[in-house]
């Protein structure tokens, strides 16, 4: 090979070399480190009291929305060890729970009917790869601008939509239907009154009563498990008839690829992107809600997209159905002291010891008394403190917390997301706008000492001096210079715009117009202390360059008043 040939292919290489080092620096940031297991070393058994707690409450819901899925209770216990271990490993948060949820499974209801078993395992390890992607892409930040009322309104919602979900179990009913959970509830609402049955009712609050008494009397103790146990020997002891978790599977599947089909891809991808946002969307925000919950733990947003595009690579070759970090489970690991990673490593393992050692003892256990943990979770998970002090605050924040809170319990968690970003950003461009000011400043301040009183009598006569403060973008210019062309009795327009913060292409093309409609009125048009970066704006949009070309844009507003001068003085 030549020397112009190597000279030529060396840039490429170096760039190449560069590249490869950043992706490897970026991949290593992304995996578990020693900060990991000196978090573990801490507090073990604490952290295995709390991964008890939480597998006793995880067990039924693993089931439940494996059913709900349409892949069967096997799928979501797959889901629940397989990926409750590697997000914890993987993930960016030392207490966030991982496993299959509820919103999950109502997007993957459709794939089922129209893909089958194989369309949802292929669905979850794409949608793992998308995770992955955005992690390695840094994408993950971008969640902390989340205001804090879409946090509380959020949590606050999630945790009605929880309790919710625990009517039926609570009341004892197993037919319940609906289309969404508060309509579900209702329908079992109506059942009870129609056939009260009061054991199970008791059975629930009476454990959350427990729970939360306990709580504020011995915070260490897992009053969890002792409400679950005593309300399990009562029922028993009583020969109430309650719906217990009844028959387990008692194993797994082996390991296996053969739900491949790379066919298939084109026609799953919109199904892969919509189950990836959901996963990334809903971890992110349970980890800043577990953030919220502790003192000392702040997540890494984009290590926590990793371990969630990790597990769900890796669970569907078990059969499990895709998964994200679970609000409920992850509460209760938190309650429980939770302090590290083992914690939810070892609710996943003690998971797959119930199923193959105490399946029996676990199916004993009434669902009402687990309905009735949640109920406790639900109570603690709202800082009615922090909440209410949120809808005293301003208008604007109450009504964000209110609208994300409704749509969340009425719609879906995405949806009641993106409604309240949208509102706070549309609030927020507004408060912006308003504070944008357009001022008419006075001349004798940039005069000097040096001129007749002619001078000023003149330049107050026909020259006018406006200031901008603020932004000048597209919620702001029109309302800004509506008055400008509609001046009289002046020569000479000089804006000032040292104290414009930011300018946009409407921003640039509304203040274009202004001065095109003045200069049809023969009054000239001068700007001063125009930033580089705000005239670069002007000039792609061409107003700029003709500004220039006539000497219009003046360093300083002297200099502009001396250019008025003598445009006067032409004119004359």
């Amino acid at each position: 090979m030549s020397t112009a040939s190597t000279s030529r292919l060396s840039p490429a290489i170096t760039t190449a070399v560069t590249a490869a080092r950043r992706s490897s620096q970026r991949l290593r940031a992304l995996l578990p480190g020693r900060a990991d297991l000196a978090a573990v070393r801490r507090h073990p058994r604490q952290d295995l009291v709390a991964g008890l707690t939480v597998a006793v409450v995880a067990l039924p819901l693993a089931l439940a929305f494996g059913v709900a899925s349409g892949l069967g209770a096997q799928a979501g216990l797959a889901t629940a060890v397989v990926a409750g271990i590697l997000a914890a490993v993987f993930g960016g948060s030392n207490i966030q729970v991982s496993g299959p949820t509820g919103a999950m499974t109502v997007v993957l209801v459709p794939v089922v009917a129209q893909h089958g078993t194989s369309g949802v395992l292929m669905v979850g390890l794409l949608a793992g790869l998308v995770l992955v992607a955005l992690a390695l892409s840094g994408l993950g930040r971008f969640v902390r601008y989340l205001p804090v009322s879409v946090v509380e309104g959020f949590t606050a919602g999630i945790a009605v939509v929880i309790s919710l979900q625990q009517v039926p179990a609570a009341l004892g009913v197993a037919d319940a239907t609906g289309d969404k959970v508060w309509a579900v509830a209702a329908d079992a609402v109506r059942r009870f009154v129609e056939h009260p049955a009061p054991a199970p009712l008791l059975v629930a609050l009476g454990v959350a009563a427990l729970i939360l008494a306990g709580g504020r009397w011995h915070p260490r103790v897992p009053y969890s498990l002792v409400a679950i146990t005593l309300a399990t020997v009562v029922a028993r002891l009583g020969g109430w008839d309650l719906v217990t978790l009844g028959h387990l599977p008692s194993t797994l599947p082996a390991p296996s690829l053969g739900f491949v089909d790379l066919s298939a891809v084109d026609t799953l991808a919109t199904a892969a992107l919509a189950i990836a946002a959901l996963a990334a969307l809903e971890s992110l925000l349970c980890a800043t809600v577990a953030d919220a919950m502790t003192v000392n733990e702040r997540h890494d947003p984009d290590r926590e997209l990793f371990g969630q595009g990790v597990a769900n690579i890796v669970a569907p070759m078990f059969g499990g159905i895709p998964a994200t970090a679970a609000i409920a489970r992850t509460a209760v690991n938190v309650r429980a002291g939770a302090g590290s990673r083992l914690a939810a490593v070892s609710h996943a393992l003690i998971l797959l010891l119930l199923v193959f050692v105490a399946a029996p003892l676990v199916s004993a256990i009434p669902l009402a008394a687990l309905a009735g943990v949640l109920f406790a979770t639900c109570v603690r998970m709202v800082e009615a403190s922090s909440l209410l002090a949120l809808l005293r605050s301003t208008r604007s924040d109450a009504l964000i917390v209110v609208l994300t809170f409704t749509v969340t319990v009425a719609l879906d968690l995405v949806t009641a997301v993106g409604v309240g970003v949208a509102v706070a950003v549309v609030l927020a461009l507004r408060t912006v706008a308003a504070s944008a000011r357009l001022d008419e400043v006075a001349l004798d301040g940039d005069l000097g000492d040096d001129h007749s009183d002619e001078e000023h009598a003149l330049l107050a006569e026909h020259v006018v001096v406006y200031r901008i403060d603020g932004p000048l973008f597209f919620a702001a210019a029109h309302r800004l210079l509506l008055e400008l062309p509609d001046l009289v009795e002046v020569d000479v327009v000089i804006i000032r715009m040292s104290r414009v913060s930011s300018m946009d292409a409407t921003g640039a093309h509304v203040l274009g117009d202004t001065i095109t409609r003045l200069e049809r009125r023969d009054i000239a048009v001068l700007l001063s202390s125009l930033a580089p970066e705000h005239e670069e704006v002007l000039t792609s949009l061409g107003v700029g360059g003709p500004l220039r070309t006539a000497g219009r844009i003046l360093p300083d507003t002297p200099s502009a008043i001396a250019v008025a001068r003598r445009l006067l003085a032409a004119s004359r």
